[in-house]
């Protein structure tokens, strides 16, 4: 297991979460749709989508 390899995907992962999560929530509102959202449900969100994204990202073995 590489840490420096880890660290760094958690890193993009932990960055690209907040800027898809705004995408989304942006693309929504030119729709039409307002959404409100408190501190923790941003911050459970920001975690979730960056366990997608590193879900995504992590290379899978057979």
């Amino acid at each position: 297991m590489d840490i420096k390899k880890t660290l760094i995907n958690l890193a993009i992962c932990l960055l690209a979460s907040p800027i898809i999560v705004y995408i989304v929530l942006f693309a929504a509102g030119a729709a039409g749709s307002t959404y409100e959202m408190t501190h923790g449900e941003t911050f459970i969100i920001w975690l979730l989508m960056a366990i997608v994204i590193n879900l995504s990202l992590v290379k899978k073995g057979s």
